[in-house]
């Protein structure tokens, strides 16, 4: 074999070696961020914020829109 197409195979397997490592540390440290932000945290704080506003709007809505239609048979009769 050519010592020029070792050398160049070498180079090669060493050059995308280096971008796989590269990458795979890249994508660990950024798993590591993400785990170590407070984003999922104030998501969940914030959903549980809407859900209880949500259910509290609703039964206003309800009972405001029971109250006339109760009054409204009471006056009918």
């Amino acid at each position: 074999m050519n010592v020029a197409l070792i050398h160049d195979r070498l180079h090669i397997k060493t050059f995308w070696e280096r971008r796989i490592s590269n990458q795979s540390e890249h994508v660990e440290s950024e798993e590591q961020r993400v785990e170590k932000s407070a984003l999922q945290k104030l998501r969940g704080e914030w959903l549980v914020r809407l859900e209880n506003r949500t259910k509290h709007l609703k039964s206003l809505n309800d009972k405001y829109v029971r109250k006339p239609k109760t009054e409204n048979s009471a006056d009918q009769t």
